[in-house]
């Protein structure tokens, strides 16, 4: 059974395509018996993620720190809830039981956990497959400061060619399914140890 970790957020966010997009994906992953691991939240578009995959007869899996358990905002009705002493350790065991990770429109939690997987990828702490769902548009301005880092010479361009970037679910799995991790893409290390 294939694991697929999501992030997202703990809000349904203004535009109703975000919850579309949510409701959809997790009918998909139920449809194609892929377990959906995630942040273990019962609100926002989080919620309605994990509502849809369980409702369509699929799993999940969430992972949630003690203290927000406590403030009740988890899900109790998912097949298997994990709970963690903090954030760092949440997040190191969602990455762990993931085979490869999808996006939807989230605040600063998402980019955060993003941005962790995408440098652990490209420092090659491991080599799994991340896909960006950019649904109407809401990334773009995302996009557009990881080709400026590239343009400044801050991020590699081979690095930002790992992130899948799609506005669509089929095509984000098809995707992540064919990822093949770039071989020596952590040369970067050695370019940067040979300016010292």
């Amino acid at each position: 059974m294939e694991k697929v970790c999501v992030f997202c957020g703990a809000s349904l966010g203004r535009n109703k395509k975000f919850r579309e997009t949510a409701v959809a994906l997790g009918k998909l992953m139920a449809k194609e018996n892929i377990e959906l691991v995630y942040g273990g939240g019962s609100v926002g578009l989080m919620g309605v993620l994990a509502d849809s995959v369980l409702e369509s007869g699929g799993k999940v899996t969430g992972v949630i720190p003690e203290y927000l358990k406590r403030l009740e905002v988890c899900h109790n009705g998912v097949s298997e809830l994990i709970i963690t002493k903090n954030m760092h350790e949440r997040k190191n065991k969602m990455y762990d039981l993931a085979d490869y990770f999808l996006v939807l429109p989230g605040g600063i939690g998402t980019i955060d956990e993003l941005a962790e997987v995408l440098t652990w990828s490209h420092l090659c702490i491991h080599k799994k497959a991340c896909a960006l769902i950019n649904i109407n548009g809401y990334f773009d301005d995302f996009i557009r400061f990881l080709n400026k880092s590239v343009e400044e010479n801050f991020f590699k361009r081979e690095h930002m060619d790992i992130l899948i970037i799609t506005d669509s679910i089929e095509e984000a799995f098809e995707k992540c399914r064919s990822f093949v991790h770039p071989e020596g893409i952590n040369k970067w290390v050695d370019e940067i140890k040979g300016n010292m």
